[in-house]
């Protein structure tokens, strides 16, 4: 019988060469070792020159060979920062991005002290927990047609609401399609959404980091703008007098986000742009008319 590795040995390769020799850029590599090993990059840094245990060096060359093969380092790892925190990711949902960041500056600006804010397709929760964060005053509800991304979500907000004065369950989470979530006659003084905005037939979705993220949260159809549609047309019936509806959308959908708001009714309507200057968010302010 083969004896059991012994997982203490340490492996002739040190922890700088595991980075070195993967083949990777060397901030993932870097993150991917991290994980490997359980220990942070200063610890890395510091012992750098010393041979990597038996145990870490295998599973790294493994993290280090579904990189290879496109998966993304924030499902490899468990998770992404997004505005300053650590956010569990899971294939179940989007990996937060920078440029909804966007959407969160532009959403604090517009809440009322105290007002009832939504977001709709909330993934991680990124956004949602992030506005609670920001504004411990807000009452946030976020929704997703997925049960596994509600999960995540609430997980995440039980451990990064649990700080002083921080309440984990300020959050209200519902699960279904888009307005189909919330009870009829629901008002609020504001609602977000990053929904799904690709064109299905986009080759960008057969690449990269997009080929192991989940579909359904990407692409609504053969438009892209489907379920932006479907969140501007039902908007009406759940805005307060005043309330601001603001949407994420693709770099080239300003246009046309800002003409549905437009022949909707809504007044007020504008776009904020990213840090790399594309159009990234549309919204505008119900009249209540």
């Amino acid at each position: 019988m083969k004896p059991a590795p012994d997982l203490g040995a340490q492996s002739p390769i040190t922890h700088d060469q595991l980075i070195r020799d993967c083949q990777l850029p060397r901030l993932e590599a870097r993150a991917l070792l991290e994980h490997a090993s359980g220990q942070r990059r200063e610890w890395l840094i510091a012992h750098g020159d010393e041979r990597a245990t038996a145990a870490v060096a295998a599973a790294f060359a493994a993290l280090a060979q579904r990189r290879r093969d496109g998966e993304p380092v924030a499902y490899l790892v468990g998770g992404c920062e997004f505005r300053g925190h650590h956010f569990a990711v899971s294939p179940a949902v989007l990996i937060p991005r920078t440029d909804t960041e966007t959407i969160v500056d532009w959403a604090l600006e517009l809440a009322p002290p105290a007002g009832r804010v939504i977001d709709l397709g909330t993934g991680s929760g990124a956004i949602a927990i992030s506005l609670a964060l920001a504004r411990p005053d807000l009452r946030i509800w976020a929704t997703d047609i997925s049960a596994a991304a509600l999960a995540l979500a609430a997980d995440n907000a039980a451990r990064l609401l649990a700080a002083p004065g921080m309440a984990p369950d300020r959050i209200t989470w519902r699960e279904g399609r888009w307005w189909d979530a919330i009870e009829p006659g629901a008002h609020f003084d504001l609602v977000v959404s990053n929904p799904p905005y690709i064109r299905a037939s986009d080759h960008h979705l057969t690449e990269g980091d997009l080929r192991f993220e989940p579909r359904a949260a990407l692409t609504p159809g053969p438009a892209g703008t489907e379920a932006i549609d479907t969140l501007v047309g039902g908007a009406p019936g759940h805005l307060a007098e005043g309330a601001w509806l603001i949407i994420e959308h693709g770099f080239d959908q300003g246009a046309a986000v800002r003409s549905r708001l437009l022949a909707s009714g809504f007044e007020k309507v504008a776009s904020r742009r990213d840090t790399a200057g594309h159009e990234r968010v549309s919204g505008g302010c119900w009249p209540g008319v």
